[in-house]
């Protein structure tokens, strides 16, 4: 199984008539003490599923270990697939973004990879039970996984830079997610991603860069 990305939300933009409240990835408006709340309950999961695996995992023992009553958890996340979704997403959503610079497209593209896989590196196992929760027909686990496909698209396209080439960006993702499931399988390590696809990148510029011409006689 691989491992998802990992993961794993910034408040939303607020309108100058609201009340205070934040709206997290549970999709609810939440007091600055619920946010809390809802926040010790992610890092319970976190460290709770590095523990037990997927299947040792319920939203009871995690709010046990958060310290809240089973009731509380279920007001905010509505199965453990949800709740380890969610862990994925926080990863991904507090990682600082790769920016366009000076540097070799490789180079930066290997940097904001190695960023998202250093949750499945550190931990193989709670990577692949959140990757299992991913899967999940459940409403709110659709609505994270949108968004943690469309964070990593905005990553790789920002990393590119200006103008990036929407199908270079889509074969990025490709490699991407490809190289985590060779690594989900034991393949390659996961800690060998960020290279492969900066190596993946270098050679699709490179090829754009000088397409090949057809030898005599090819069509």
């Amino acid at each position: 199984m691989s491992a998802a990305v990992p993961l794993p939300a910034q408040p939303e933009p607020r309108s100058p008539h609201d009340d205070g409240r934040v709206t997290e990835a549970t999709r609810r408006r939440l007091t600055a003490r619920q946010a809390q709340v809802v926040a010790e309950l992610v890092s319970a999961a976190s460290d709770e599923v590095a523990e037990v695996g997927y299947d040792g995992v319920t939203v009871r023992a995690v709010a046990r270990r958060a310290g809240v009553a089973p009731a509380t958890a279920y007001h905010y996340f509505s199965s453990k697939d949800h709740l380890l979704a969610e862990v994925l997403w926080r990863h991904l959503r507090d990682l600082p973004q790769v920016e366009a610079d000076g540097r070799p497209v490789a180079e930066r593209l290997e940097e904001a990879v190695g960023g998202i896989v250093r949750f499945a590196a550190a931990s193989p196992g709670r990577a692949e039970a959140c990757t299992v929760a991913l899967l999940g027909s459940n409403p709110d686990v659709r609505h994270l996984r949108d968004r943690i496909g469309a964070d990593v698209h905005r990553r790789i396209a920002t990393v590119l830079g200006p103008g990036a080439d929407r199908q270079l960006v889509r074969v990025l993702e490709t490699s991407y997610f490809g190289a985590l499931l060779m690594a989900g399988m034991g393949h390659v390590s996961y800690l060998d991603v960020p290279a492969f696809v900066a190596s993946a990148a270098e050679r699709m510029l490179e090829g754009a860069a000088h397409p090949r011409r057809p030898e005599d006689g090819e069509q």
